[in-house]
């Protein structure tokens, strides 16, 4: 790929240390629905946890991608602990002309060991490699974890505050200019960002 274009992009399978990234498949929603199932996940950004059933339909329509795959497109990746094979969360990326839109969520039982910011950094080396000129996310301003998680992939806090939550951006040397990625939620059902 010579330039960086969103219609060229789809998930494909990535490592870290101790994580395997995995595109996200329909049958995922079954091993995600009781791994992602405490309501404590949702304290940040309101909502309740999906069962299979729910969570099956909304990977549907993750899978059937954005309304315009031409300016966008959405890359979803479950998380899954190589040691114990268990799937322990999302990661999601939604990449446009701008740069991409960083999400992640990750199990209630497997945060605190760092494997929200590995399943991070791990995307965000990826998007830079294929020449994302920005990255955001999106963290609610309580949510001390998240902030680090963001922190480690890179991202540094600005002063926008959309709907309760801080926006968090990270600049290519060539591209530095805040607010270069539009705010993308209203055009997704993506992210679930900020849980480590």
């Amino acid at each position: 790929m010579s330039a960086y274009d969103p219609k060229h992009f789809a998930a494909v399978p990535l490592c870290g240390a101790r994580l395997d990234l995995e595109p996200l498949r329909l049958d995922h929603a079954a091993e995600t629905a009781p791994a992602l199932a405490d309501p404590a996940l949702h304290a940040f950004i309101g909502g309740a946890p999906l069962g299979g059933t729910e969570l099956r339909a909304r990977y549907a329509r993750l899978l059937a991608g954005p309304p315009d795959p031409a300016t966008t497109m959405w890359c979803n990746w479950v998380l899954r602990l190589r040691e114990t094979g268990e799937a322990i969360g999302t990661v999601q990326a939604t990449v446009v002309a701008g740069g991409a839109e960083l999400a992640w969520v990750l199990g209630t039982p497997w945060q605190g060991r760092g494997l929200a910011r590995e399943a991070a950094v791990v995307l965000a080396d990826w998007l830079r490699e294929r020449g994302a000129p920005a990255l955001v996310a999106h963290v609610h301003p309580e949510h001390r974890a998240s902030e680090g998680v963001a922190a480690a992939a890179g991202l540094a806090p600005t002063q926008v505050v959309e709907d309760g939550e801080r926006r968090w951006e990270w600049h290519a040397p060539t591209s530095r200019r805040e607010g270069a990625v539009q705010t993308l939620r209203p055009h997704h059902e993506n992210g679930i960002s900020g849980y480590e």
